[in-house]
């Protein structure tokens, strides 16, 4: 098991763990130049075609402990891939029934041969220097505290309940695409995976998760008018060289994304950059949500597939049981009440 243990973390470090038949990027970091030309589709632009994952263990903030760390050095993050293997092992056994039965899915479900993007940075988030996303505008503020006491009151109906416990919405179809998880577990790529499709005038986004397919014109059409609003918003792309740019607005006023409403103004840009590698980078700016703009950098590393069906709304046991679970508690008060009288 150890010996096991080392070679998946010298992988993961040094490069991504090639699928089956592949060869391993040269790409180390993703700060590293790459002379690297892309290929071309039929109609003269980089092709993207193909499955692509954002799996990553590089959290989207910088956390505490490495404050003023951009880089980890390469025994930190030795020591950092050890150390999430460890906690994410849902099946160590270490801490007693109860305990085991608290960490809920075993690691059977999550899939721990998921090439992983090598990447030694302390957070996803390239601006601010500080690697936080910047402080909440004082309405932001409010939106967030409201939502808090809706959700955390007994469910009344599912309206009451998260986006995600609806199957409405999830991070890693956003936009923007954020590196996901399924069943608290950072290394799942079921959640993480993406195909891209070109045609001619067209770039087309399907989501794994949710089913979800964005269609972004690229014949420079406007944006839709602005009573006109959607879940991923309205996108429209544009080649700069070999860099597919994408600016989505017309967002619904629901802020999903971090407490981000109608107002956000989304721009991603998609570089391929080797064969098996591609950067994706987003900047969010939303003047009545965050104190200034934040951009985040996510590298994407090839995968064979396949994409898999994810019903969520056909087996969302899961929001029938927490409303009938508050109801449930709510006869329990009843009674409990009336035998008090």
């Amino acid at each position: 098991m150890a010996g096991l243990l080392s070679t998946f973390v010298a992988a993961v470090l040094l490069f991504p763990i090639a699928a089956a038949g592949q060869t391993p990027s040269k790409q180390m970091l993703p700060e590293a130049k790459s002379t690297w030309v892309p290929p071309r589709t039929a109609d003269g632009q980089p092709d993207f075609q193909g499955i692509w994952t954002n799996a990553t263990i590089v959290p989207l903030q910088r956390p505490a402990e490495f404050a003023g760390k951009p880089m980890l050095t390469p025994q930190e993050a030795e020591e950092r891939v050890k150390r999430t293997l460890h906690e994410w092992d849902r099946d160590r056994r270490d801490g007693g029934a109860a305990q085991d039965l608290s960490r809920a899915y075993g690691s059977v479900w999550w899939d721990a041969d998921a090439k992983l993007a090598p990447d030694r940075r302390t957070a996803l988030i390239t601006d601010p220097g500080d690697g936080r996303i910047p402080p909440l505008t004082p309405e932001a503020q409010a939106r967030l505290a409201a939502n808090q006491v809706r959700t955390r009151r007994p469910a009344e109906t599912p309206a009451d309940r998260t986006y995600i416990e609806r199957c409405l919405w999830w991070m890693a179809v956003g936009p923007p695409m954020l590196p996901s998880f399924a069943n608290n577990s950072p290394f799942n790529t079921l959640v993480s995976n993406y195909r891209f499709i070109q045609a001619p005038g067209y770039f087309v986004i399907v989501h794994e998760i949710l089913h979800a397919t964005r269609v972004i014109p690229l014949d420079g059409r406007p944006h839709v008018g602005s009573t006109v609003r959607s879940w991923m918003g309205d996108s429209r792309g544009r080649w700069e060289g070999n860099t597919l740019v994408v600016e989505t607005t017309n967002f619904i006023d629901r802020g999903q994304f971090r407490g981000a409403g109608q107002n956000m103004r989304l721009v991603e840009r998609f570089t391929r950059t080797a064969p098996d590698t591609l950067m994706y980078e987003f900047t969010v700016t939303d003047p009545t949500t965050f104190s200034k703009p934040w951009t985040a950098s996510v590298p994407m590393i090839s995968s064979e597939g396949p994409i898999f069906e994810w019903a969520c709304h056909e087996h969302n046991y899961g929001l029938a049981n927490i409303l009938s679970a508050a109801r449930a508690e709510e006869r329990a008060g009843a009674e409990a009440t009336q035998k008090q009288r």
